[in-house]
C-alpha cells in the first residue's frame, strides 16, 4: 500500500510539472541578497525598510499634528473612495461564488491526484481558528453595545436603546464579520494556493499575475505588486497589534481598579507603548523558539481559551436569550443581506458618517489582513477541490464567528434589556476598549474571565505578531519559505514600532487611517486578481478536459496503468501496477 501510494504521487507530481507548470528556470529567491543572517530580496526589502523608516520618522517629526493629518487622510478617503469598498468586495463574493458553482468548482487545489494534507476535522478546526483574533475580542462587545445606542446606524435608523435597537445591532454586527471579510480571505487564499501548488510558483503575490505578466512577475511589475502586498500585511497588522494592546490596558486597568484597589489609567498610550514593548518581546522569543516551539503552543493555548470562555458564558449567561440571538440574528443579517451589502450613505443625510468608521474601516481592514489569513489558508487547503475550498471558507468560520457574537454581544445587550441596564455608562466613559471587561462585570467570576480575557488578547498579539512576521518574510525573500530566524525577529520587532508609532501619532483614529489607507491600492490588486484567477482556472480547465491530457498521460505511464475517471464531479487519476487489474 505504501509502494503503491508513493507511485501515485510521484506521477501526479510529474503530471503536474509536464502539463500545467510554466516553462521558467527561476525558483524563489534564485537573486536573493544573503548577508549579516539575512536572505533578502535585492529591490522589495530594501525599499519597503527605507518607507518604513520615512513612515515612522514623518509621524514623530509631526508630533501633535500627525493626529490631525491621520483623520484628514481617513475623512478624504471615506468621502471618495468609500462607494469603491463597497463595490469592490460586493465583486470578490460574485466571483467566488461564481467559481464555485461553476465548472472550476471541480479542479483540485494541488492538481489532478493531489492529496489532501489534513483530514476534514482537522482542516475545519484549523479555518475555525481563523477566524479567532484580537478583532472578535475587541469587538464581540463593543460594537454591538455601539449600534444599539445609534438605534443600528444610518441604515435601521431605528429607536435608540431599543429592543428592535438591539436587533438591528446584531445583524449589522454579523454583517461586518460574516460573508464578506471571507470572500475576502477566500479570494486571496484560492489565488495563492492555486498559483502556488498547481503551477509550483513562489508563494507570493506576484505569481498569481503570471496570466498577464509571464516572467515579468520577476522584474519591477512583480516587485510593485509585492510591495503593496508588504505595506498593506505591515499596516494591516499594526492595526491589529494596536487594538489588541488597546485592550490589554484595560484590562489591566480593569483589574487593577476594581480587584487590587489600585489606579490604573485604562486608556494611557505610554502604558500601551510599554505593553507594545513586552509583548513584542514575547512575540521575539516565540520567534525564536520555532513554529513547532513558541507559536504552535501559543496557538493550541488559544484554541482552548476561547472555547472555554465561549462555553462558560453560554452556561453562566443567559443561554436562552444567546441561542435565540444567534437565530435571530442570522434571520435579520440575512434578510437585509443584499441592502445592506450594497448600501451607501448617499441619501443618509445628516446620519451619513456612520458607514466611514465601521462598514468602510472594516472593508479596508480585512483587505488589508488578508494576505496574512489568506496565506495560512492557502498553507492548509491543498488537495480540496475549488468548491470544497470556498464553501468551506465562506461558511465554517462566518458560523463560529456569529456563535462567538451571539454569545458576548448578546450577553452584554441582556444586561441593557432585562438586567436593568448600566453597561451603556462605562462603555461611553471608558470607550470601546473597556466592553468585554464591563460586560463579564455583570456576570459570575469576573476576576477570571476578566483575567483569561487579558490573557488571550496577549497570546492573540503574540500569535498574530509571528505569523505576520512569517508572511512578510515570504514577500521580501522572493517567495522563499525558509527563511533565517534572525530575519523574522527582525520583522517581529518593526512590526511593534509601527503599531507603537501609530499609537502615538494618533491613537484608534490612526490606526484606522492606517489600514483604509493601504487597503486602497490592494484593493486594486485584488480586482486583477480576480481575472487573473479566472485565466488561471480556464486554463487549467481546458487541459483537464483536452484529449492531449489523456494522451500524455498514456505516454507517462511506462510501467503503470493510468485510468482517467470523473468521481463526484471531480477529474482524477489513478494508478495500477501493470500486471494488475484496475479491479484488484
Amino acid at each position: 500500500m505504501a509502494d503503491g501510494e508513493e507511485t501515485t504521487g510521484e506521477m501526479s507530481d510529474g503530471l503536474q510539472v509536464e502539463l500545467f507548470h510554466p516553462e521558467s528556470d527561476r525558483e524563489p529567491g534564485d537573486t536573493n541578497i544573503r548577508k549579516f543572517g539575512f536572505d533578502v530580496h535585492p529591490q522589495v526589502f530594501p525599499i519597503s525598510l527605507v518607507i518604513i523608516v520615512a513612515f515612522i520618522a514623518v509621524t514623530i517629526g509631526l508630533g501633535d499634528q500627525a493626529s490631525a493629518v491621520y483623520n484628514g487622510i481617513f475623512d478624504f478617503i471615506n468621502a471618495s473612495f468609500g462607494w469603491f469598498y463597497i463595490a469592490a468586495v460586493n465583486i470578490f463574493i460574485i466571483v467566488l461564488l461564481y467559481f464555485a458553482l461553476s465548472k472550476y468548482g471541480k479542479i483540485k487545489i494541488g492538481g489532478v491526484e493531489a492529496d489532501k494534507e489534513f483530514s476534514d476535522f482537522s482542516w475545519m478546526a484549523m479555518l475555525f481558528s481563523a477566524g479567532m483574533g484580537i478583532g472578535l475580542m475587541f469587538y464581540s462587545v463593543a460594537e454591538p453595545m455601539w449600534h444599539f445606542q445609534s438605534g443600528g446606524g444610518s441604515f435601521f435608523g431605528r429607536e435608540a436603546g431599543t429592543a428592535a435597537a438591539a436587533d438591528a445591532a446584531m445583524g449589522v454586527t454579523f454583517f461586518h464579520w460574516g460573508f464578506h471579510p471571507w470572500a475576502v480571505y477566500g479570494l486571496v487564499a484560492l489565488g495563492l494556493s492555486f498559483f502556488s501548488f498547481n503551477r509550483g510558483l513562489p508563494l507570493t503575490f506576484r505569481s498569481i499575475f503570471w496570466p498577464l505578466l509571464g516572467e515579468r512577475i520577476y522584474g519591477w511589475p512583480g516587485h510593485l505588486i509585492d510591495l503593496v502586498t508588504v505595506f498593506a500585511t505591515l499596516f494591516g497588522l499594526a492595526t491589529s497589534l494596536g487594538i489588541g494592546v488597546a485592550q490589554v490596558n484595560a484590562g489591566f486597568a480593569f483589574l487593577a481598579n476594581n480587584f487590587l484597589g489600585m489606579s490604573v489609567n485604562g486608556s494611557s498610550t505610554l502604558i500601551q507603548v510599554a505593553l507594545i514593548a513586552g509583548i513584542t518581546g514575547i512575540a521575539t522569543m516565540s520567534v525564536a523558539a520555532g513554529l513547532d516551539g513558541g507559536v504552535k503552543r501559543l496557538s493550541t493555548l488559544n484554541l482552548y481559551l476561547m472555547v472555554a470562555m465561549l462555553i462558560f458564558l453560554l452556561i453562566v449567561g443567559p443561554t436562552l436569550f444567546i441561542l435565540d440571538t444567534f437565530v435571530g440574528s442570522i434571520g435579520t443579517y440575512l434578510g437585509n443581506f443584499l441592502a445592506l451589502s450594497f448600501y451607501t450613505e448617499a441619501f443618509a443625510g445628516e446620519a451619513a458618517g456612520w458607514q466611514d468608521i465601521w462598514t468602510v474601516f472594516y472593508w479596508g481592514w480585512w483587505i488589508a489582513w488578508s494576505p496574512f489569513v489568506g496565506m495560512f489558508i492557502a498553507r492548509i487547503s491543498r488537495g480540496r477541490t475549488v468548491r470544497e475550498f470556498l464553501t468551506g471558507v465562506l461558511v465554517l468560520p462566518s458560523t463560529f464567528s456569529f456563535l462567538w457574537l451571539a454569545t458576548f454581544g448578546g450577553s452584554a445587550l441582556n444586561v441593557e434589556l432585562a438586567m436593568g441596564g448600566g453597561l451603556v455608562p462605562a462603555l461611553n466613559e471608558g470607550g470601546r476598549a473597556v466592553a468585554m471587561f464591563e460586560m463579564l462585570n455583570f456576570y459570575p467570576f469576573t476576576v477570571v474571565t476578566a483575567i483569561v480575557a487579558t490573557l488571550l488578547v496577549i497570546t492573540f498579539f503574540v500569535t498574530s505578531s509571528d505569523s505576520g512576521s512569517l508572511v512578510i518574510d515570504h514577500l521580501t525573500s522572493g517567495g522563499k519559505h525558509d527563511v533565517p530566524k534572525t530575519q523574522r525577529i527582525f520583522w517581529a520587532v518593526t512590526e511593534g514600532a509601527v503599531a507603537a508609532v501609530l499609537l502615538i501619532g494618533g491613537g484608534l483614529s490612526a490606526l484606522q487611517t492606517a489600514a483604509v489607507t493601504t487597503g486602497l491600492p490592494f484593493a486594486v490588486v485584488l480586482l486583477l486578481m480576480c481575472y487573473t484567477v479566472y485565466l488561471g482556472l480556464d486554463h487549467e480547465l481546458e487541459i483537464l478536459e483536452s484529449e492531449e491530457f489523456r494522451e500524455t498521460i498514456q505516454e507517462m505511464s511506462e510501467e503503470e496503468d493510468v485510468v482517467v475517471t470523473t468521481a463526484d464531479d471531480s477529474i482524477v487519476t489513478d494508478v495500477h501496477d501493470a500486471d494488475e487489474s484496475p479491479g484488484d
